[in-house]
């Protein structure tokens, strides 16, 4: 049964209260509280931290099962190697982030590439050999020359999402490469109607059997978190 995961890009912030946070709540408690209305987060940290065994072990013993962490990969892979020659980073990463996974709370890696890389359809090629087979990835890419069918191609191969982030500089079309489909939703302002639509666009790809994730900007007030939580309620 296909399932929808909703959140936010992080979740450790103190603007959020009283608005979604409890306004006497210690920010060490955030993500156990925050697991306890949202089912994915994701992380911006693990793109320029590799994270310490102990910080992972926090994550899970704060988080119940059905909770995953959608974690960004490593701006060594993305913005420095920018794919190229990345085995050795990208292998260190992945065994980093392997606490995770044997806890069964790891969701999609999300690789996002700068908006200066132009599309190299025999690099992507190349970089997707080096990924495994039984962890799920996803690709932003941030330059207009990637969203092209060859790309798509690739993706599909491999079983990898594209992206689908929406935002006021670019806007990636819905193309589903992948048995699972990665939004990022990064407007400013989400009205009702805006997540009611979402929420009917979720349930067609929930019955087709797809797993969704939803990441919500979060920006300076709790107003993703809150759109995610009635995401959950509405899809549901």
């Amino acid at each position: 049964m296909a399932t929808l995961y909703a959140g936010t890009s992080g979740f450790s912030y103190q603007a959020w209260k009283p608005g979604f946070y409890p306004a006497k709540l210690p920010a060490n408690e955030f993500l156990k509280y925050y697991a306890g209305r949202l089912n994915c987060v994701e992380i911006n940290y693990t793109s320029r931290h590799l994270p310490s065994g102990s910080t992972l072990q926090s994550w899970v013993e704060a988080t119940p099962a059905g909770f995953v962490f959608a974690l960004k990969a490593s701006m060594r892979i993305t913005h420095i190697l920018r794919l190229k020659n990345a085995a050795d980073a990208t292998g260190l990463f992945l065994r980093m982030i392997d606490p995770l996974r044997t806890a069964r709370r790891l969701g999609p890696i999300l690789f996002q590439l700068p908006p200066v890389v132009k599309c190299d359809v025999a690099l992507l090629h190349d970089y997707l050999e080096l990924l495994p087979a039984d962890l799920r990835f996803a690709f932003e890419f941030r330059h207009a020359s990637w969203l092209t069918e060859p790309v798509y191609d690739e993706l599909r191969r491999r079983n990898v999402s594209l992206c689908v982030a929406e935002s006021e500089r670019l806007e990636v079309p819905e193309v589903i490469t992948a048995d699972f489909v990665y939004f990022r939703l990064r407007k400013p302002e989400y009205s009702a109607g805006d997540v009611a639509a979402i929420g009917g666009r979720a349930r067609e790809l929930l019955a087709a059997g797809r797993d969704l994730y939803v990441m919500f900007k979060h920006e300076e007030k709790p107003d993703g978190a809150r759109n995610a939580e009635l995401l959950l309620k509405s899809a549901g």
